[in-house]
């Protein structure tokens, strides 16, 4: 370390006696150092601060002193460690006192909320369901206790060791590698197969959907505008503004719902030929009062909203949309666009998707993608934007560009109102209603197109994997499924009013 110099070195050089005055104490909280920066240079180059005894003396006693500090650096990093193990062995118990909590009352944080009166699976089925898993469970358990009992004790019997005379435990242990020799062993590699089969041509359709994004990319395929809207909205006779229904679906959206309904009512376009349906299912009263109150408030500018609220809320989302188009003013509409209550579209959405319907009369579904802005929040934030930007940028897009088919996103999207009504409308058999309404139109012979290029914003929140997965009813037990584009492509072939 190069010598001070200047003021604090003339002071150093005078001696302790050349300057007297009140002493000044500096505190330093969390200093940024550690032990290894600590050198006997560093100590030898500062002893010209003491001259004499005094340097000798602190020579002679560096070494006590230095070994203190070493000590109470280790004691500290133990007290560290020692707190983060405790940290780590708290969120295991608390972990596996949840689960243990959620199997035993068969209940998921999604009917935590939900008021007894809903529609749903049957009780009795929900827990003979999870009975099974826990039996299971406690059978793999068993059975892996087992495994490792005979290891232990070196219990291994060969194929030519089974026809010496076994008695005691090992005569069961020997039983039941026969057993599963002769069963057990067949089927799970039968199993093995069928996931290695089904893995081959997942990842066949993901290389075939890359190559066509690529090649979309390549060529600059997009869906064109045959005749765009022209951009004065304020007279709906100049250019293209059909009746064009927006829904608001939330449930309980107490932190969101102001700007939804902010962007939906801001949308360009003739006020007099849209509408907005605020569909609340919130079972809050504080929350019911506050989406009312916002929507008086839009009402007094003059936009044409409505607050909408079920007393029966059966059928979840595909329950509450279904409600809103039994609304005898709906045969006045000619599309209706949904966006869910964390969605803010920007002001020309509809003047980007609607003219896509215009002198097309087999398109059925306009989509957009979803643009997140918190995608760089965190770690888990990046990775489901990456996960979302591949749906939409490969498997959306690709599908949409040569199948004219693809599964809709439940939100985001417009649909020609005469589509869903051919297609059955809304069911509330499933909880994926947006790709079992897609599935029934492409069975009915209706086309989507999806615009890469307009993009509605939206957050990445934790349960974004709903949007992905679903749950189906098998026998009226609920089962979770996640829908691939080969499922997309495998559907049954398109047949226009069938």
């Amino acid at each position: 370390m190069a010598p001070w110099t200047g003021l604090w070195g003339a002071r150093a050089g005078a001696g302790a006696g050349a300057y007297r005055g009140t002493p000044v104490v500096v505190k330093m909280e969390n200093p940024n150092w550690s032990i290894s920066e600590i050198s006997p240079e560093d100590a030898e180059d500062e002893d010209f601060l003491v001259s004499g005894a005094g340097a000798a003396r602190r020579r002679k006693g560096g070494r006590g002193k230095n070994a203190k500090q070493i000590t109470w650096v280790l004691l500290l990093k133990a007290h560290r460690a020692a707190g983060c193990l405790a940290s780590l062995a708290s969120a295991a118990v608390t972990l596996g006192a949840a689960a243990r909590r959620r199997v035993a009352d068969g209940r998921t944080d999604a009917d935590a909320g939900a008021t007894p009166g809903s529609a749903g699976e049957s009780p009795v089925l929900r827990s003979r369901f999870y009975a099974f898993i826990r039996a299971f469970l406690l059978l793999s358990l068993l059975l892996l206790a087992v495994e490792l009992a005979a290891r232990f004790h070196g219990w291994d019997l060969a194929a030519s060791a089974l026809a010496l005379p076994i008695i005691g435990v090992e005569s069961l242990y020997a039983s039941w590698l026969r057993l599963r020799a002769a069963y057990l062993a067949p089927l799970l590699q039968f199993l093995t197969d069928a996931c290695v089969v089904l893995f081959l041509i997942q990842s066949a359709d993901r290389l075939i959907q890359c190559l066509g994004s690529f090649y979309i990319t390549v060529k600059r395929i997009k869906p064109r505008l045959k005749s765009p809207a022209l951009p004065d909205a304020e007279d709906p006779d100049a250019g293209y503004y059909p009746m064009v229904l927006v829904q608001i679906p939330m449930c309980n959206e107490k932190e969101v719902y102001q700007q939804s309904i902010a962007a939906v009512c801001n949308l360009d376009w003739p006020r007099s030929n849209f509408l907005v349906q605020v569909l609340d299912d919130s079972d809050d009263p504080t929350t019911q009062s506050l989406i009312r109150e916002e929507v008086a408030k839009w009402q007094q500018t003059g936009a044409r909203i409505l607050y909408r609220h079920r007393v029966l809320r059966d059928g979840y989302k595909a329950g509450n949309l279904k409600s809103a188009m039994a609304c005898s003013y709906v045969k006045d509409y000619e599309f209706v666009a949904i966006f869910d209550a964390d969605f803010q579209p920007n002001p020309d959405f509809l003047k980007r998707t609607v003219p896509h319907f215009k002198d097309n009369d087999e398109l059925g579904l306009v989509q957009a993608r979803w643009s997140f802005v918190n995608k760089d929040e965190n770690l888990l934030t990046r990775l489901q934007n990456i996960n979302l930007c591949f749906h939409f940028e490969v498997e959306q897009q690709v599908n949409g560009v040569f199948l004219n088919f693809f599964g809709f996103n439940g939100t985001a999207g417009v649909w020609r109102i005469k589509a869903l009504e051919e297609s059955g409308g809304w069911m509330e058999r499933t909880t994926v209603e947006d790709m079992d309404i897609a599935v029934r139109a492409h069975l009915h012979g209706w086309k989507f197109i999806f615009l890469n290029d307009v993009e509605v914003f939206a957050n990445v929140n934790c349960q974004s994997h709903t949007r992905l997965t679903g749950s189906s009813n098998i026998g009226g037990i609920p089962v979770q499924c996640s829908y691939s584009g080969f499922a997309y492509r495998t559907s049954s072939s398109p047949r226009k009013g069938g």
